[in-house]
C-alpha cells in the first residue's frame, strides 16, 4: 500500500511541479505544425467475414475475394443494369476540426483555423464489361452517412447523388469522390477519364486516362486488366493528387490529375469513407480487389479534458518540497513525448509511402514467435527469428503462415533512417526473383519488419559448410546452380533497368540469395542499397559498403557505387555457385577466388575449377565454362569490360555465346572512365586493399541477415491468383 501511496505522491508532484513552473508546461498544447497519429487500414483481399467493419449499401456484394460494388449474375444481363451500390468503412472519421484560440497562438502566424487531416489510399480495380459498351463507373468516395445510394443514382450519378440532389447543388450532397468513369455522359469529356467530384457528378477536374497508356479502364474476356490507383490528401496544402497505373507497375511519378482541395468546407467534421459505382443502360462488373488507408487520427477530445481538469485540481495542492520532485518528473514526461512524437513523425512517413504494406502490432509478432525465441540468423542490424502468423484461406479457414521477423536492435537516428529507407526501397519492388516485403511494426523505439519464410535457407548454407567438418545443408545439383545463376540475374536486370528508378543492390552474395521450397533463388537484404536519381548513373559514397570479396576495385578507390559494381559482385557470386569455394580463399598466396580461377583459365584447365562435390558426370562440361566465363568477364578489374545484366541474361539463356575472357587477368587502371590511367601496382595497392582481410566480413558496420523483404503466401501478385474469374471480368 505504501508503494502506490508513493505512486501517488509522485504524480500529484509532477502535477502540482506544472502549477508552479506554468500550467502550459505538462497540458498537452498540439500545435499546428505536430504531427499526428496515424491510422492504417489493410485489405489484402475480401470475404465475408469483413462485413463486421464494411458498410455494403444498395446493389453492393462481397464475393470471389472482391468488393463487388455492382452485381454480378450468371442469369439475364437485364440484372445487371441501372444498378447503384457502395460500400463503406462502417465507422466514421474526423477529418477536420476547428482549432482553439491557443492552438492558433501556439502555431505558425497566419495558419489557418481549421486542421485538416491527410491520407492516403491505394486500391486495385477491376472494371469488366462484355459486348456492349461499359457503363457507368465507380469511385472513391467521402460521404456525409451510411444512407447509402439515393434512391435513382443509377446511370450518370455513380451511386453519388440522384437528378434531384443534383440540382439542389453542392449544399444538398455534402460528398467529395474522384470518379473513374466509363462512359460518356454530355457533362464529360470522353468516356475513359478520372475526375474530382466535389457535390456533383459533372466534375470540377478531369483528366483523359488515354494520355498515360490506359486506353480504357474497363476491360473484356479478349482484354482483361487490372487497375491500382493511388490517391494522396495533403490536408495542410489543401490538395489532392491522383495516380493510375496498371496492376503490378510501381506508382507513376506524375499524377494524371492533381487539384487544389479543402475538405473542410465540403464535406462535414465526421464522414465515411468507401467507394462508389453504378451502371445505366449499359452494364459492367465494378470491383475492388484490394484496399490500404493511412489516415492521420485527430486525438480524443476527452484527453484534452481530462488534463485540464487534472492541472486545475491540483493547482492549490503547491507546495515548495512537491515543486523540487516534479522539477525532474517533468524532465521525464518532456522526454517522453518527444519519444511519443518521433514515433507518430516515423509512423506517418512509413505509412505515406506508395501502397505500404501491412502494420502488426508490437503483440501479435512477439506472439507469432514465441517471445522470438527460434533465431534464423542476427548481425549489426538486429536479430531475425522464426515465426508463425495465422493467415485466413478462402474458405474461412485459419492456416498457419511461416515468417522471418527481422528485430532490430539499434535505435538511434541513423538505424531509423535506414530502416525507412530499406523499407521505402523492399516495398516498392515487385519481382518473382526478389524476396517481397509482409509487413512492419513501430512500437516505442523497436523497429520490425515482416518477410515470408523461405524453408530452404540461403545460398550460402548449401555451398559453404560453417566450419571444418559440418555438413551442408543440402547439395545443390547442377541443375539447381545454373538456374540459381539465372534467377539471381533476372531479379538484378529488375532493379537495374525494369523498375523505374534504378536500384543499386550494393551487398550481392551468396548469403544474401534466399531459396524457397522450390529451391527457387530471390534476392534479399536491400539494407544497403539506393535508388539513382533518373538523371544519374551512380551512387557517390562517403565510405565503401558491401562484403569483402565482392567490392571492385574502382569502388573500393572512387567509393561510387554503379550497375557496373553490382555486375562485379554478381561475377564473384557465379563463380562461387560453380566452384563451391568462397569468393575470399584463406590462400595468402591467391586470396581471391577470381584469380584461382583465372589462372586455372590460363593453364587451359577451366573445367578443373568446377566443384568437385559434383563430380565429373553430375554437370555440364559446355554450361559449367559458360558460367566460369561469365563469372570471370563480370569480375574484370575494368567496368567497361564487364557486360551489363542484359548480355548477361542473353549469355545465360544461351541466346548468346559465351563472352571471350583474356587468358590473363587484366591490369587494373585508374580512374575508370580515362584521364592518366595508371596500374594497381603504381599507386602501390595491393589486391587485399580491395579484397579485404579474407575473413568474408561485411565493410558495413551493420552487416544483418539476408532476410529483409518478403510476401505472404496470401497475397498475391495479381489478382488472378486468389480472384481468378474477374482476370476474364467474371
Amino acid at each position: 500500500m505504501a508503494r502506490y501511496a508513493s505512486l501517488v505522491v509522485c504524480f500529484l508532484c509532477l502535477c502540482a511541479g506544472a502549477a508552479v513552473c506554468g500550467a502550459r508546461e505538462l497540458q498537452p498544447m498540439r500545435g499546428v505544425e505536430e504531427p499526428l497519429e496515424v491510422e492504417n487500414i489493410t485489405y489484402l483481399t475480401f470475404d465475408r467475414s469483413d462485413e463486421a467493419t464494411l458498410a455494403r449499401l444498395g446493389d453492393s456484394g462481397i464475393n470471389g475475394g472482391a468488393l463487388q460494388l455492382t452485381p454480378d449474375t450468371h442469369n439475364i444481363e437485364s440484372f445487371l443494369v441501372h444498378k447503384s451500390g457502395s460500400v463503406l468503412l462502417a465507422r466514421p472519421f474526423k477529418l477536420w476540426r476547428a482549432l482553439s484560440d491557443d492552438e492558433i497562438a501556439n502555431g505558425t502566424a497566419g495558419a489557418p483555423r481549421v486542421r485538416v487531416v491527410s491520407f492516403n489510399t491505394t486500391f486495385s480495380m477491376n472494371v469488366f464489361h462484355k459486348d456492349a459498351p461499359p457503363g457507368e463507373g465507380l469511385a472513391f468516395v467521402i460521404a456525409p452517412s451510411l444512407d447509402g445510394p439515393p434512391q435513382g443514382s443509377f446511370g450518370g450519378f455513380l451511386g453519388l447523388t440522384n437528378a434531384t440532389l443534383q440540382a439542389a447543388g453542392p449544399a444538398a450532397n455534402r460528398f467529395v469522390a474522384v470518379e473513374f468513369d466509363t462512359f460518356n455522359q454530355s457533362y464529360d469529356p470522353n468516356d475513359n477519364h478520372v475526375g474530382l467530384d466535389i457535390g456533383s457528378v459533372v466534375s470540377n477536374v478531369t483528366a483523359d486516362l488515354a494520355d498515360f497508356n490506359i486506353t480504357s479502364i474497363a476491360s473484356t474476356e479478349e482484354s482483361p486488366a487490372n487497375y491500382t490507383a493511388w490517391i494522396d490528401y495533403d490536408g495542410a496544402a489543401r490538395r489532392i493528387a491522383v495516380y493510375v497505373a496498371a496492376q503490378g507497375r510501381p506508382k507513376p511519378a506524375t499524377a494524371v490529375l492533381a487539384a487544389p482541395l479543402d475538405l473542410s468546407e465540403h464535406v462535414p467534421e465526421q464522414a465515411y469513407i468507401g467507394f462508389a459505382a453504378s451502371t445505366g443502360a449499359n452494364w459492367e462488373l465494378n470491383c475492388i480487389l484490394d484496399w490500404t488507408l493511412s489516415i492521420e487520427a485527430f486525438p480524443e477530445e476527452k484527453e484534452r479534458r481530462w488534463w485540464i481538469a487534472l492541472v486545475a485540481a491540483v493547482v492549490s495542492v503547491g507546495v515548495l518540497a512537491v515543486a523540487v520532485a516534479a522539477f525532474f518528473l517533468a524532465r521525464l514526461s518532456r522526454a517522453r513525448r518527444a519519444e511519443e512524437r518521433s514515433q507518430a513523425r516515423l509512423g506517418h512517413t512509413l505509412s505515406r509511402l506508395p501502397g505500404m504494406p501491412r502494420e502488426f502490432t508490437y503483440e501479435s509478432l512477439r506472439k507469432a514467435t514465441d517471445n522470438f525465441k527460434e533465431r534464423l540468423g542476427e548481425g549489426g542490424y538486429g536479430v531475425v527469428y522464426k515465426g508463425t502468423l495465422p493467415a485466413e484461406a478462402d474458405d474461412g479457414r485459419l492456416v498457419a503462415m511461416e515468417v522471418a521477423v527481422k528485430k532490430f536492435i539499434r535505435d538511434d537516428a541513423r538505424c531509423v533512417e535506414d530502416f525507412v529507407k530499406e523499407v521505402d526501397i523492399i516495398n516498392r519492388l515487385r519481382h518473382k526473383n526478389i524476396v517481397p516485403l509482409i509487413g512492419w511494426c513501430y512500437k516505442k523505439g523497436q523497429l520490425l519488419l515482416v518477410y515470408e519464410y523461405m524453408p530452404n535457407g540461403s545460398l550460402d548454407q548449401h555451398l559453404f559448410p560453417r566450419s571444418l567438418g559440418d555438413q551442408l545443408a543440402s547439395p545443390l545439383t547442377w541443375a539447381s546452380r545454373y538456374g540459381i545463376a539465372a534467377d539471381v540475374a533476372s531479379g538484378l536486370h529488375y532493379v537495374h533497368y525494369e523498375y523505374g528508378p534504378m536500384v543499386l543492390h550494393r551487398d550481392i552474395k551468396a548469403s544474401n540469395v534466399l531459396l524457397d521450397g522450390a529451391t527457387a533463388a530471390r534476392l534479399g537484404d536491400f539494407g544497403l542499397a539506393r535508388v539513382v536519381e533518373s538523371d544519374k548513373t551512380s551512387y557517390m559514397d562517403a565510405g565503401v559498403a558491401g562484403t569483402h570479396g565482392y567490392i571492385a576495385p574502382e569502388y573500393s578507390m572512387g567509393h561510387r557505387a554503379s550497375r557496373q559494381t553490382d555486375v562485379f559482385a554478381y561475377g564473384a557470386l557465379v563463380l562461387e555457385l560453380v566452384t563451391g569455394r568462397r569468393a575470399l580463399l584463406r590462400d595468402a598466396g591467391c586470396p581471391l577466388l577470381v584469380d584461382f580461377v583465372w589462372r586455372m583459365h590460363g593453364r587451359g584447365a577451366l573445367i578443373g575449377a568446377v566443384d568437385q562435390a559434383l563430380g565429373t558426370a553430375e554437370f555440364d562440361a559446355d554450361e559449367a565454362t559458360r558460367l566460369l566465363l561469365l563469372g570471370l568477364a563480370c569480375s574484370s578489374p575494368n567496368p567497361a569490360d564487364r557486360p551489363t545484366m542484359p548480355e548477361v541474361l542473353q549469355i545465360l539463356s544461351k541466346a548468346a555465346p559465351p563472352p571471350e575472357v583474356p587468358l590473363i587477368k587484366p591490369t587494373f587502371v585508374w580512374p575508370p572512365g580515362g584521364g592518366a590511367q595508371f596500374s594497381l601496382s603504381d599507386i602501390e595497392m595491393t589486391t587485399s586493399s580491395y579484397a579485404g582481410t579474407g575473413d568474408g566480413s561485411s565493410m558495413r558496420a551493420t552487416q544483418d541477415t539476408s532476410y529483409d523483404s518478403f510476401r505472404p503466401p496470401t497475397a498475391p501478385n495479381s489478382s488472378q491468383d486468389y480472384f481468378p474469374a474477374l482476370s476474364s471480368g467474371r
